[in-house]
């Protein structure tokens, strides 16, 4: 080990990132290995649930744990085998691995095999949440039916839970609510914190989120009132039911086509035009017609990139910084082809010492480390892309 700790201790900083790399790939297999011999054990046991409780006294982990362990180890050995061979490969990783068994389970086993099949190209190089969001996406397409049962059944299940902590401080959280309330509901907090948060003010953001959040619960009064919006893309086939494609709502991730033509037939919905490049998908421009108007450049990038643009950041575009992917001082324009969403955290990270950011007039951003590592982002399409004879007629 302590030859091990002096090699490390030499290294530059591209081959620490190159040695991490290897080393996480490395505890991929391993942990292929180990939902293997898990999978192997609940098979000699007929899956009988004391399997979990063994497993949790073996690997000494909680129960919840443990029985998440030898849930993902069955799907992956039986309706999963490509996630578990992309985990072979050091692709995915365990946990990355456990969010493809979860989006999956109430799938049956061929839907399930299905979107196995789909995701085998989705899923390298993805974090966790990216991964969770497109096997997600991978389940709606498969089963669109289902997905609405399921989504109906989970937002019945919303509750409200008060839970007592020490040192004089307890947490107030709302449970499978409806993702278009609460992201309203957030997105309307975070505003009005923002607009209290003065030179004055010497709470921090989240300190002032938290007041907010109480003072509208206990009075129905918060700070500046600002109507608060969320984003939901779905193209015009799927709202008019010609299609179940899932929609999209910025910041939470896919959603059933039934739940989404839901949400855009409410009665506070306000549509949007959004004209799109039927062959890439990729949005070109926007409808004028709108309850309120913005600043129509403004308005344009935060819903093409629709979240902040580093790649693995889902914070929507609406809370995020509008930023010169060139530098203003360095002849940056200030148009859609120079500017760019990202969030408060980014966009200081865009500033500092040695990162490089280039955004080409497709939208799509590649970002150069310190190290030398290049990571790209382009917006997603609204709807796949279309061969022209597939378009309406309208």
């Amino acid at each position: 080990m302590e030859d091990i700790n002096a090699s490390l201790n030499s290294l530059d900083d591209n081959d620490s990132v190159a040695v991490a790399v290897a080393a996480s790939a490395g505890i991929a297999r391993l942990e292929a290995v180990r939902f293997r011999a898990i999978a192997q054990l609940s098979r000699h046991r007929d899956g009988v649930g004391s399997v979990v409780q063994e497993v949790a006294f073996a690997l000494s982990v909680v129960d919840g744990h443990a029985t998440g362990l030898v849930t993902t180890a069955q799907a992956l050995t039986t309706r999963l085998p490509r996630t578990l061979n992309l985990m072979d490969q050091g692709l995915v990783s365990g946990f990355g691995a456990t969010k493809v068994a979860t989006a999956t389970a109430w799938l049956s086993d061929d839907d399930a095999r299905a979107a196995d099949a789909l995701l085998e190209d989705r899923l390298p190089d993805k974090n966790t949440d990216q991964i969770r969001k497109a096997a997600n996406h991978a389940a709606m397409t498969t089963d669109p039916d289902g997905a609405t049962r399921r989504s109906e059944h989970s937002r019945a299940g919303r509750r409200l839970v008060a839970r007592q902590g020490d040192t004089g401080v307890a947490s107030i959280e709302i449970e499978d609510g409806p993702a278009e309330k609460v992201n309203a509901a957030y997105l309307r907090i975070n505003r009005e914190a923002h607009a209290l948060k003065t030179s004055e003010e010497t709470r921090t953001l989240d300190q002032l989120r938290a007041d907010v959040a109480l003072d509208l619960l206990l009075s129905g009064q918060g700070g500046a009132n600002e109507r608060a919006e969320v984003f939901l893309y779905l193209d015009l086939n799927t709202y008019f039911g010609l299609n179940d494609d899932p929609a999209e709502m910025a910041g939470h991730g896919h959603i059933p086509a039934a739940l989404a033509r839901h949400i855009a037939s409410g009665p506070n919905t306000v549509l949007r035009r959004i004209i799109t490049d039927p062959l890439s998908g990729q949005v070109k421009d926007l409808g004028r017609d709108r309850y309120r108007p913005t600043a129509g450049t403004d308005e344009f990038v935060r819903v093409r990139d629709r979240e902040c643009r580093r790649p693995g950041c889902h914070r929507p575009a609406q809370t995020c910084d509008i930023d010169h992917s060139v530098p203003w001082q360095f002849h940056g324009n200030t148009d859609a082809g120079d500017l760019i969403a990202f969030c408060r955290r980014d966009h200081r990270l865009k500033d500092a010492p040695g990162w490089n950011y280039q955004l080409t007039p497709d939208g799509t951003l590649t970002i150069t480390t310190p190290t030398g590592q290049t990571h790209t982002s382009t917006p997603p399409p609204l709807h796949e892309p279309r061969d022209t004879d597939e378009l309406p007629p309208f």
